[in-house]
């Protein structure tokens, strides 16, 4: 028999949007994840594209070669883990589907990086941005009170941005969290469908309280999301990001501030303050201590800028 001419394939066909339901439905990974997910899935797709490889075709060569690939058109290690876990995640998956037999990236692991400090702000900035109030005119006051609640709560209690989002009005709604403004807790749905419950601050309380009194104006009857947008729907995290950036330049930072930078800003000034790890790696909801240790990292770092600047032995020679 003549071989016949190879035609365009599909080797993934459907199985992405029905892997990346299952993220979103049952493992409730966050949306920025699901984005980076999905773009790893398209290379993935690319890559079995042009080898012509069939799902059950993927092998542990091929996996390293397209890793290898990712690292020479210049993407950090960073960037291949994630490519790694959102590929041994769809084969893991696929598995229990029963559509392969074995995970052609089990095992691999992408190449070393100097894993980087997280961004935090000096206290002077993080709490500036938390007073910050639009008094300009220019700004919905109902938004301002709102803002105001959110830079609250990501830097007064250190939640993620999906754990903030996913907040309701009452405990049992659909974003799998609530705060009890009468005990000043704040119960979170966090990674791994983990929750936890975190302190909420006087500060923070206040400015919930500002906002509820407010919302009522924006919201939807029906919506039981706690902070929601212009449309009365509940808010996104591409919003939050965007307003969060715009009102650290009105509070007069230097930097660009996003949401998880307030959670390192939370996390540090928390350690610096009291020292206990444990007690820090508890209020983050990290699984893992070493997580939480890079914060006593950024700790030294800031014990050696003061002994810098202070010390009469400290100065060096240019």
């Amino acid at each position: 028999m003549e071989p016949t001419e190879a035609l365009p394939v599909e080797p993934l066909g459907p199985v992405p949007t029905a892997f990346l339901e299952h993220l979103r439905v049952e493992r409730r990974l966050a949306e920025r994840t699901r984005i980076m997910y999905a773009a790893a899935l398209r290379r993935l797709q690319a890559a079995m594209r042009d080898q012509t490889l069939a799902v059950d075709q993927v092998r542990p060569h091929h996996v390293r070669r397209w890793a290898a690939q990712l690292h020479g058109q210049g993407l950090g290690s960073r960037s291949i883990a994630i490519h790694l876990a959102a590929w041994r995640g769809l084969f893991r998956w696929l598995g229990r589907e029963g559509r392969v037999t074995s995970n052609p990236v089990d095992g691999l692991r992408p190449p070393k990086g100097q894993r980087p400090l997280p961004k935090a702000l000096p206290v002077d900035q993080a709490v500036a941005l938390a007073d910050h109030r639009d008094d300009s005119g220019e700004n919905d006051p109902r938004l301002d009170a709102r803002d105001h609640a959110i830079v609250e709560l990501l830097y007064g209690c250190g939640l993620r941005s999906a754990e903030l989002i996913g907040l309701d009005l009452h405990p049992g709604g659909p974003g799998g969290g609530w705060i009890d403004l009468t005990s000043g807790d704040a119960e979170v749905l966090g990674k791994g469908n983990k929750r936890r419950v975190v302190p909420v601050g006087a500060a923070a309380i206040a400015a919930v309280q500002a906002w509820l009194a407010l919302r009522e104006q924006l919201a939807r009857p029906d919506e039981p999301a706690l902070f929601v947008s212009q449309r009365g729907t509940r808010l996104t995290g591409s919003q939050m990001r965007r307003r969060l950036a715009a009102r650290a330049v009105q509070a007069g930072l230097p930097s660009h501030v996003h949401p998880h930078m307030l959670r390192h800003s939370y996390a540090s000034h928390l350690l610096q303050s009291s020292g206990d790890l444990r007690a820090v790696q508890e209020l983050l909801g990290h699984a893992q201590i070493s997580t939480t240790q890079v914060y006593t990292r950024l700790d030294h770092q800031h014990l050696a800028a003061i002994y810098d600047a202070a010390h009469p032995r400290a100065k060096r020679k240019s």
